[in-house]
Formats: C-alpha cells, sequence, structure tokens
C-alpha cells in the first residue's frame, strides 16, 4: 500500500490538500495501535495491517479500514473514491460523523472498564491443554492451518502440562511441531534464525521476515525441551538461532536489533533462495548433488522456480550421520549468500524484544553451562540499564543511532523485569534481581490499576489518548499483563513479600472471564496461574564460597527441568536479605554448601551431601 498510494503523487495530492498524514510504527507505539485497532474492528468487525484510520483533527477516527488499493478493484473500494468522499462528508455533514465516532468510542470505553470479576479454577489448565489438542496438526506439527505461525509459547504452556501431568500426548505434540519446524523452509538452513511464519501447511514456504521476538521465545522453548527431553537436536537449533541473533541482529554496545525484511532488491525471498545450478556450481557436481538430495533442491523448484533449502522429507538420521560434511557445505553456500544485496535491517532496538532475547541467552547460558551467552544476556540487560532507564527508574520503549523514545509500556517493564529475573537465574549476580524488584515496583507505580486491577498498556505518565486500554490476550508475543503476572508470582516467592501475592490475585480475578472465555489466547496467563496453583518449590543454596563442591550442586540443578521451582542463592550478604528476609536463618552448615528445599511453608532437613541432594531430584522433581 504504502507504494501504491502513499507514494503516489495522484493521492499525495489528494491527501495533502484536505488532511494531515501521519504513519505510525506499531512496534514503537503498541497504545496507538491497540485502541485505533480495536476501533477498526468495531466499525468494520474485523482488524489487520496494514490499519488506515482516518479521525477528526481532536483524534476521534471516524473512518477505518485495512488495505486499499489506489482504484477500486475485487470489490474493495479505491483509497482516492474513500478521500474524496469522506472530505465531502466532512463539509456537509460534520456532525453526523462526530456522533456516529462517539458512539463506537464509548462502546469501546465500556468494553475496556466492563470486566466481571471472577474466578479462575485449576480445571482452566486443563481446558487450556484440551483446545491445543483440538487444534493440533498431527501430520505436520503446529496448530491451524495457514499460515502458520511458531507461537512459541503454546509449547511454554505444553512443556510445563508436561512436566505436570507426564501426558505423553502434551509430549508427542511438543516433539513433532519443534522438529517439523525446524525441518522446513521456515527455519533458515543456511545462515540460521526462524522466518515470521509459514504460509503453508508443512512449513516449507516462510514469509521470510525474521523477527527478533520470535526468535527469543523460540530460544527458550527450544532450550526448555531440551532440558525436559535432554534430546540434543533441540540443543543444537537453540544454539544455531543464537548464532544468528549474535552474528546478525546485535549491536556493538548489546542491544538486539528488531528484524529482517523479506524482501531484497524488491523480490520476496530473493536473498534465501536457490536454482540447483547455483548450488553445483559453488560446491561442485558429487556435493552440489548431495547437498541438493539431502535439501530438497531440484531443477523444478520449490519455490518461484526457485529452492528453499528443507529437510522435510530426510530422514534426521541422514544429517547426523554427514554433519561435518553438509557443515562444510553449508558454510560454503553461506559465504556465497553473504555477497548478495542483504534484506533491509530495521535496527531500533526495543526494550521488550530485547528482554525476550535475554530471557533466552540466559536460559541457554545456564542449561549448557555457556558463560559465553550469560556474557551477551549481560552486556544487553546493561545496555538497556545504562541508554533505556532514567534515574528516576522510568524505562523507554525504544532507541536507535543513540536517541531514545517514547516511555515504556507495560511490555517493555513486564519483560525486562521477567529478563532481569532469568539474568540472576543464569549469573547468579544479585545486581540483576535488584534492579528486577525495582523494575517491578515502578511498574505496578505507573501501570496499575488501584480500584479495579489490572495493568493499563500505558503508563499514567504516558500521553493521554482516547482510551487507556489493558491488554491481556496473547498475539505474537504474550501480553503484557500476563508476564507481569508471571512476575508477581514469582517475586511473591523470591521475596516473601504479601503484596506481589495479593496484586496477582486481584489481576486473576479482574482478568478471569477473559481467560475462561478462550483459554488458548491467554496461554501465558495459565503458565503464570500455574504458579499460583501448583506446589512450588523454593531451593535455597547456602555458601561461604563458590567452589567446586557448590558448581556441583548447581550443576544438578541446572541440569533439569524444574519449571515451578525458585532458586535463590545466600551468601550471607546484606543484600540477598534484603531482598528476602526469610532466608536470613538459611546458613552453610560447618561452611559446607547447604541446601534447604521447602514448600507450602515446611522445609525439609538441610542437605550436604550431594548424593543425597541428586536423589531427591530425581524422585521428588
Amino acid at each position: 500500500m504504502e507504494r501504491e498510494c502513499f507514494e503516489d503523487e495522484e493521492v499525495a495530492k489528494v491527501l495533502n490538500e484536505n488532511f494531515i498524514s501521519i504513519k505510525v510504527d506499531r512496534e514503537e507505539r503498541p497504545d496507538i495501535d491497540s485502541i485505533y485497532m480495536s476501533f477498526c474492528q468495531a466499525y468494520t468487525g474485523s482488524g489487520g495491517w496494514p490499519l488506515t484510520i482516518i479521525m477528526s483533527p481532536d483524534k476521534k477516527p471516524f473512518f477505518a479500514g485495512t488495505y486499499f488499493p489506489k482504484r477500486g478493484k475485487y470489490n474493495i473500494p479505491g483509497i482516492m473514491d474513500i478521500l474524496r468522499s469522506i472530505n465531502n462528508l466532512w463539509i456537509e455533514d460534520k456532525n453526523r460523523v462526530l456522533e456516529s465516532s462517539d458512539r463506537i468510542l464509548e462502546q469501546i470505553e465500556r468494553f475496556e472498564d466492563n470486566h466481571r470479576e471472577d474466578e479462575l479454577e485449576e480445571y482452566i489448565v486443563e481446558e487450556a491443554f484440551q483446545s491445543l489438542v483440538n487444534n493440533f496438526d498431527s501430520e505436520y506439527g503446529g496448530f491451524g492451518t495457514y499460515p502458520k505461525f511458531p507461537t512459541a509459547y503454546y509449547i511454554l504452556f505444553l512443556l510445563r502440562y508436561y512436566y505436570f501431568k507426564k501426558d505423553k500426548k502434551a509430549l508427542e505434540i511438543i516433539n513433532k511441531t519443534l522438529i517439523s519446524m525446524y525441518k522446513g523452509g521456515i527455519f533458515d538452513h543456511i545462515g540460521f534464525g526462524f522466518s515470521r511464519y509459514s504460509t503453508d501447511n508443512k512449513w516449507l514456504i516462510p514469509h521470510f521476515e525474521k523477527m527478533l521476538y520470535d526468535n527469543g521465545l523460540l530460544s527458550m522453548a527450544y532450550t526448555e525441551a531440551y532440558e525436559a527431553t535432554k534430546n540434543p537436536l533441540y540443543k543444537e537449533i537453540t544454539e544455531k538461532i543464537l548464532t544468528y541473533v549474535k552474528n546478525f541482529m546485535t549491536s556493538q554496545e548489546g542491544g538486539f536489533y528488531s528484524a529482517e525484511d523479506a524482501d531484497s532488491e524488491g523480490i520476496e525471498g530473493k536473498f534465501y533462495s536457490w536454482t540447483k545450478n547455483e548450488i553445483i556450481d559453488i560446491l561442485g557436481e558429487e556435493e552440489g548433488e548431495f547437498y541438493c538430495k539431502v535439501y530438497d533442491i531440484t531443477s523444478k523448484g520449490n519455490f518461484e522456480n526457485k529452492n528453499i533449502p528443507n529437510v522435510i522429507n530426510t530422514d534426521l538420521k541422514e544429517i547426523k550421520n554427514n554433519k561435518d560434511r553438509l557443515e562444510k557445505l553449508r558454510k560454503k553456500l553461506f559465504e556465497h549468500r553473504e555477497k548478495r544485496i542483504h534484506p533491509y535491517k530495521d535496527d531500533k532496538i526495543l526494550t521488550s524484544w530485547n528482554a525476550l532475547m535475554i530471557i533466552a541467552f540466559s536460559k541457554a547460558g545456564k542449561s549448557f553451562k555457556k558463560d559465553d551467552y550469560i556474557e551477551v544476556a549481560k552486556k544487553s540487560a546493561d545496555f538497556i540499564i545504562e541508554n533505556l532507564m532514567d534515574e528516576k527508574g522510568t524505562l523507554y520503549a525504544r532507541i536507535r543511532e543513540g536517541e531514545k523514545g517514547n516511555e515504556g509500556f507495560i511490555d517493555d517493564y513486564a519483560f525486562f523485569s521477567l529478563a532481569l529475573i532469568e539474568l540472576y537465574k543464569g549469573s547468579f549476580d544479585v545486581y540483576y534481581l535488584e534492579k528486577s524488584i525495582e523494575i517491578t515496583d515502578k511498574m505496578i507505580e505507573l501501570f496499575w490499576h488501584k480500584k479495579k486491577g489490572g495493568f493499563y498498556l500505558y503508563s499514567k505518565n504516558s500521553e493521554e489518548l482516547i482510551v487507556r486500554p489493558k491488554e491481556i490476550y496473547d498475539g505474537a508475543m504474550p501480553s503484557g499483563n500476563a508476564v507481569a503476572s508471571l512476575v508477581l508470582s514469582l517475586f511473591y516467592y523470591i521475596t516473601g513479600e504479601d503484596k506481589y501475592k495479593d496484586l496477582v490475585d486481584k489481576q486473576f480475578k479482574f482478568f478471569a472471564s477473559n481467560i475462561k472465555s478462550g483459554p488458548m489466547y491467554h496461554l501465558f496467563s495459565i503458565i503464570a496461574y500455574m504458579y499460583n496453583v501448583l506446589p512450588i518449590k523454593e531451593i535455597t543454596v547456602a555458601y561461604k564460597k563458590r567452589d567446586v563442591e557448590f558448581y556441583k550442586f548447581i550443576d544438578e540443578i541446572n541440569n533439569r527441568y524444574m519449571p515451578f521451582s525458585i532458586i535463590t542463592l545466600n551468601d550471607k550478604s546484606d543484600k540477598i536479605e534484603k531482598i528476602n528476609k526469610n532466608i536470613k536463618d538459611k546458613t552453610p552448615i560447618e561452611d559446607k554448601t547447604t541446601v534447604y528445599i521447602c514448600e507450602n511453608y515446611a522445609c525439609r532437613e538441610p542437605i550436604t551431601d550431594l548424593s543425597k541432594f541428586k536423589e531427591i531430584l530425581n524422585t521428588d522433581f
């Protein structure tokens, strides 16, 4: 639409004569996007992007739609006709236009304000699981039909459900989906990383855009799947995703860039697709034919007479047996591809998306015992703290070329707070836990609705818009309210402070009716809810020094998938005792590393024997 309409001189003339045109980046202003998308859905019955809104000088929308061609076609009105008609209507009957707008806005405000308090019960976890089972594609993995999105937090929920219920169906869905996505063309088998979505059921033909948040969330899913199953393929896939992010999406200062476009030289997928002749020319006849057989490269092609490398029909054992050979060939193709014109890189750095990547590197660093991943996470976290957080503790949403802008939204605070909790778990540097608490308390101050509960999308200090919404539905990413619920739940255990439990209880009451109406659209909220109704084990590792014995205990913890365990270290420092006063009496016995395991306000005997600790982990976790 940008090329077809906004860069067209005739359209531009009509716009400039009668309207003030404003282009909004929905990634930078999710508040504006949310409000006007709600208007579009109320006005037309549907929504989508590009979003087209026409509003009065005082920002009241009165017309909405999505894509419009320059001239009408396929029963879609043209933008030229729309602009002329609206201009005439505004001149002739402005009051009627505004009255119509007011009615729709009142409807939106009532919807935002009329949440009916309710109670969630544990059966909602089972309902959420069944909704995923019902939508599962047993042939190709994933959920629903095309376009297919790699919705990673579905997997995060299923992993927790499997841990809790030991349901083999959950594990079947996890494995089928994760392996199918990796085998398809949605994964870049040359340069790594996942594309935004697949245009078909098989995960073969992607929309080639690569988003930071997708790769962050998918890294988390594959890392946790490795922890739960010990399948080395999942570790390998995670490492490939993180290699892509380190090589192509990381600034010198440590921040992560937002996205890479789908097209280059005006052609979608040109950078990523190959002819068979190209492969043979680069690799030679014998090696080229071998690569083409493994990666489905044919003379006919599988994408617009070219090929997207994939292993959908290849046995993964063949890849494993020829790993070194295939890696040499991949590197040759990668070096050749690097000479092509790259897709445009969106180099703005967004706090919320960076937070997801910090979580990904922290989880992988902890699970795979890779200190370099922890250092990447630290560098990014430090970059945000130093560049996107002011002296009052206010977060900002984005920075580009040194210029920060837009006060942070609920996603920025909630995601970054969770990221710092995960970074603490990976580094055991209490500084990040302190910062996370500071950010969480600031989030409560700026976003919490004291009367009814729930977090607003934008801060009380931000620009006031026509509606102040609260978002609970999970979309491409979990909602800010869902992540905030998890953060509050975790801090209740980490700090022992009842205020966090009180807030999260009120949060679930406020949103319960929404969650009940569609569990599949609130899966991350249900993940958070699980931390409030399932048995949570609190593990405190008390130590005098971080010696070999200490790290043996830590390795036993990190080697396992224990999603409903809260891990805290006690080195008897003032910092950790200030965070959690209940930890004061959990001290090393005879200067030995000592583990305390508590559940439901009752603690076991302290453990100093590593073999006994292993036995407890094997039987009770």
